[in-house]
């Protein structure tokens, strides 16, 4: 099961993280882990190429599944509310994996 956290300090999401895999098909046909991976990373590379924020990102994709990214503070206004959509997106996405399937996906906002 892929266990989702996202990191929330007041109305400002400061993160997430990802670990365990879905095992919901064969290697290569894991849809779930598919779209979970899909989200994930589209944010992080978002994060960076389109907010202009470098978060702090940890992964292992070996040894379990693993992707921890920690949002730095951001002072700059404009990139600050470019990283809160783009976080904010992923919330959903998150969501909804997590709603259709609930067997692979479990959600946690902390």
């Amino acid at each position: 099961m892929i266990q989702t956290i996202i990191h929330r300090q007041g109305d400002l999401i400061t993160g997430f993280e990802l670990t365990g895999h879905a095992d919901s098909g064969e290697y290569g046909q894991d849809i779930v882990c598919a779209a979970a991976s899909a989200l994930s990373i589209t944010t992080t590379n978002a994060l960076i190429a389109v907010a202009g924020v470098t978060p702090d990102v940890q992964s292992d994709s070996v040894n379990g599944g693993l992707l921890i990214v920690r949002v730095p503070v951001i002072d700059n206004d404009e990139q600050s509310l470019q990283a809160q959509t783009l976080l904010a997106a992923f919330e959903l996405g998150m969501k909804e994996i997590a709603k259709q399937y609930s067997q692979y996906v479990n959600l946690k906002i902390n």
